[in-house]
């Protein structure tokens, strides 16, 4: 394979409403999904099934709606968007769109899970990987991270708007109600959250292992403005965003619950908590990829 390139600049500030159509995205979310497969396949390892269900997600938000400086990789972003995956075990589409938005070479992708990567199985902030700004993985706990960050954007006179994405099955974790309680009283209005609405963890359907039940109306009740939306749809999927950052002026973050398919992409894998977990093999692989066209594909 030749050496893939960045899909943006490396060197500037991303613009809010960048000029990408919803075809050069749509483009962009086959390449991130083509990285997806291929990175867990070639360590037998790693989370795909979320990871391609969450791409759309995060392309939209890199590649379209946020303001932020992959060169040089600030800590801080002040004046920046930011961003926090809480579930940190989908690294492989947050490590894609890191990559391909200009964060660090696409080449490394090809060091995912490996020994004395940066590119570890959950992201970690001592690896030094740009784009990363705090650990995840161990669920329950961006909410938090990005009340915190967000209050402290606002405090310090920055007006630009934090991001966060949570797994459905994540929600069974009670920091996540502590921080969902704290944001709307304190009137954190710079705070959009997502929760990734697949209906699958590890163990099986959310409803199964721990039944969530009706979302809408929890967040509701604790003050937070909600939409709903299907997150494999790149058009509905700009507009609630649009539509979330409208209501911040309400004074209150907004909860976006969104509605994914579990290895979105990839017929075989779609709707399943077995791929929650499991790398495809070759033929397998082979199968994702045929799949995932790219116009001119730049696998690293």
């Amino acid at each position: 394979m030749s050496q893939a390139t960045p899909l943006a600049p490396t060197s500037e500030t991303h613009a809010p409403s960048a000029t990408k159509s919803v075809a050069e995205l749509k483009q962009i979310a086959a390449q991130v999904r083509r990285d997806i497969v291929r990175m867990v396949h070639a360590v037998n390892s790693g989370h795909p099934g979320g990871s391609l269900g969450c791409t759309d997600l995060l392309v939209a938000l890199y590649f379209k709606v946020m303001k932020h400086t992959p060169q040089p990789f600030d800590m801080d972003g002040t004046g920046q968007d930011l961003f926090f995956l809480s579930n940190g075990h989908i690294s492989p589409v947050f490590y894609s769109v890191l990559a391909r938005s200009g964060y660090f070479p696409v080449s490394e992708l090809a060091t995912f899970r490996k020994l004395n990567s940066r590119l570890q199985g959950h992201p970690a902030t001592h690896e030094h990987l740009p784009g990363v700004r705090v650990a995840s993985g161990s669920l329950g706990q961006g909410l938090s991270v990005a009340t915190g960050a967000a209050q402290a954007k606002k405090l310090n006179g920055d007006d630009r708007t934090v991001y966060v994405l949570m797994g459905d099955g994540e929600l069974q974790e009670g920091q996540i109600w502590e921080a969902a309680l704290y944001a709307p009283h304190h009137k954190v209005n710079n705070l959009i959250a997502f929760v990734d609405r697949n209906g699958q963890q590890i163990d099986g359907p959310t409803e199964k292992i721990g039944g969530l039940g009706d979302l809408r109306a929890k967040f509701e009740a604790f003050n937070w403005q909600v939409l709903e939306t299907d997150g494999n749809d790149l058009e509905k999927l700009l507009a609630t965003i649009e539509e979330a950052q409208g209501l911040l002026s309400n004074g209150r973050p907004v909860m976006v619950l969104m509605d994914t398919q579990m290895g979105y992409g990839v017929d075989f894998m779609m709707g399943s908590h077995k791929w929650h977990g499991v790398a495809p093999n070759d033929e397998q692989l082979e199968k994702a990829l045929q799949q995932l066209i790219v116009d001119t594909a730049s696998d690293y």
